[in-house]
């Protein structure tokens, strides 16, 4: 890490990039960095600001990534030698990450909001440009893909303003690509974002936008500094838990960490202060100066709370504790991740985790297996329900296989989400239907263009599974959504377990709609009953609801042709031969077990259904 000299007389721009997920933001801050030679010639590479592998291979933005750019402006400005530096944040794009995105805008005066030049406005692309409004911030509109074959760089515009409402003449063309238009980025950030406010005497208020774990120097917290200024061997103040710390270090991003003196009112910048527990550093969180504390934390902050769960078990047991030590890894980078042991009877030793939503559970699973070479299985996901029992306690719960006995409850509700769906016209009929599928209950709907805006109430548990990719399929992959969590609603829920040999496993117990139960019973014990080997008995899968069976198959037994050595005679004789098999296998069924293989559970979750 080097000391950059002390910056006098240099003007500040904060600001972020916001877009729909794949409409190209990290390939124009890829861009942007290079106009500005931010990047060595041994430093490029694809989405630079983009860390992890996994971000880069499947082209999201998972971690906000922030970088401090120096800028002098060009002769045909009419300002020419002009210094500023701009501190830029590559926020993430996924719905799951919104909480963060709104705590990234918090820190910035101003975005850029990308739209793709063949796609036009998608669902997120509202959200994150009313996220940016809520917050009073500069929005510049950017059309960005501009020399796609099927581009239509007015057509975006135009919808952004009926959208949204800012004038298509705002616009900007350009391409991450090519880099055309990031000069003309460059002057609008100059002369359309207002520079940050905020008076260094006054007492230490700081944001934390983001935090990362550093084995050497502990939680690295990444900061905008509000009021005030700090510099090392402060004494600083967390809101949220009350914890003092000193600070260690700190400095700015170049878009490596580089040491400074202090930060000021208007910086961006990180703090290394010894906090060894990211949970001790939550996003969203206010810091102060135990000496001149701040009178109020910054307005906003909540708790990362987990929305979905679902068990993780390694396939072999033996790879219990490397996956324990896995997760405590990954939790170290991430306050949102939960995780605390449970058991199975089915799947033995495992761990149930808990997500911001399915992209992040993907995510996690899949470095695990990527990152730490783990095989796992996952049961179905589910959210958190709220029971109220017939005692009058209110529990919640969101392990299907904890869930109390139907004469014990008296009401159950689940989480209901405000879905957003942009899709083309020609599509809004099927759409629909499968919305109706899920028990969604129309709210509005809005005509924008070509396109259409649909707005339902639905259950966040019917979109957990397949919806996504069935939304995909169904409107040619034009469809996007957005969705936030509104509020609690009482349902009509059953638990369905699934019995094997007339014992019950727990690892497949699920809660459904009373209307859905029998389809998806009968799915799987369909399924079941094709991967579990068959025995010298007939095996039954069923699917109950309390002491009901409502679906049932049968694993056939392997038999013996014991009527091969009869070449006629008597019917009564076939008769005793098979009346005496059928002994034998009632015996064989009273004193056997079935082992159910890692195989067929791997086979029933990874389902789609």
């Amino acid at each position: 890490m080097r000391r950059p000299a002390r910056l006098r007389g240099v003007k500040f721009r904060n600001f972020s990039i916001i877009a729909h997920v794949d409409h190209g933001k990290s390939t124009l801050a890829d861009r942007i960095l290079e106009h500005l030679g931010a990047m060595g010639e041994r430093d490029k590479r694809e989405q630079t600001l983009d860390t992890l592998e996994l971000e880069r291979e499947r082209g999201i933005t998972i971690k906000s990534t922030p970088v401090r750019l120096r800028y002098v402006r060009p002769e045909s400005s009419g300002h020419a030698g002009e210094e500023y530096v701009f501190n830029l944040i590559d926020t993430p794009g996924h719905v799951d990450f919104g909480y963060e995105v709104s705590r990234s805008l918090a820190a910035c005066e101003g975005v850029l909001l990308l739209v793709d030049a063949s796609q036009g406005v998608e669902a997120q692309t509202i959200v994150n440009a009313y996220l940016a409004i809520d917050s009073n911030l500069t929005i510049i509109p950017v059309v960005n893909k501009i020399d796609l074959p099927a581009a239509d760089p007015e057509g975006a515009a135009q919808e952004l303003e009926e959208v949204v409402g800012i004038p298509a003449e705002d616009a900007i063309f350009a391409s991450g690509k090519t880099g055309a238009g990031v000069p003309e980025i460059l002057e609008a950030i100059v002369e359309r974002i207002p520079p940050p406010s905020g008076n260094p005497d006054a007492p230490l208020k700081a944001l934390i936008f983001d935090s990362v774990y550093d084995a050497y120097q502990g939680v690295l917290l990444f900061v905008r500094v509000l009021e005030g200024k700090v510099s090392p061997k402060d004494k600083i103040n967390l809101f949220s838990n009350g914890k003092n710390f000193e600070v260690d270090r700190l400095g700015t991003f170049s878009p490596g960490l580089i040491v400074g003196h202090s930060l000021e009112a208007g910086e961006v910048g990180w703090i290394a202060a010894g906090i060894r527990d990211i949970g001790d550093a939550q996003v969203g969180d206010t810091i102060t100066r135990t000496d001149f504390p701040t009178d109020a934390p910054f307005p906003g902050f909540k708790p990362a709370q987990p929305v979905v769960f679902s068990g993780l078990y390694p396939t072999d047991t033996e790879d219990y504790r490397r996956m324990r030590e896995a997760l405590e890894r990954l939790k170290l980078n991430d306050a949102a991740f939960s995780f605390e042991p449970e058991t199975s009877e089915a799947l033995g030793f495992g761990f149930r985790c808990g997500f911001l939503g399915l992209l992040h559970a993907e995510i996690i699973q899949e470095r695990l297996e990527r990152e730490y070479d783990l095989d796992l299985i996952a049961t179905a996901p589910a959210v958190i329900y709220r029971i109220t029992l017939t005692s009058g306690e209110v529990l919640t719960t969101q392990n299907p296989a904890e869930f109390p006995t139907r004469d014990r409850m008296e009401k159950v509700e689940e989480p209901y989400i405000k879905l957003s769906v942009m899709l083309p016209e020609e599509h809004v009929g099927p759409v629909m239907q499968l919305l109706q599928e899920r028990r969604g209950s129309m709210v509005t709907m809005n005509y924008v263009g070509k396109r259409v805006e649909l707005i339902y109430q639905v259950p966040f548990a019917e979109i957990l599974y397949d919806f996504h990719d069935r939304l995909k399929s169904i409107s040619r992959g034009y469809a996007s959504m957005d969705y936030e969590i509104t509020d609690y609603r009482e349902g009509d829920l059953r638990k369905v377990d699934i019995y094997v040999n007339n014992e019950i496993v727990d690892a497949l117990a699920v809660v459904v709609h009373e209307d859905k139960a029998y389809s998806l019973g009968r799915k799987i014990v369909d399924k079941m009953a094709e991967v579990i080997p068959r025995q010298m008995w007939a095996v039954p899968v069923q699917a109950a609801i309390g002491g009901k069976i409502i679906a049932r198959a049968t694993v056939k037994a392997y038999r013996k042709d014991v009527l091969a050595k009869c070449y006629g005679g008597d019917v009564s004789r076939k008769k005793k031969l098979l009346n005496k098999q059928k002994k034998g296998k009632a015996r064989m069924k009273q004193i056997g077990t079935v082992e159910v293989p890692q195989e067929a559970f791997l086979a029933v979750l990874s389902t789609e259904d």
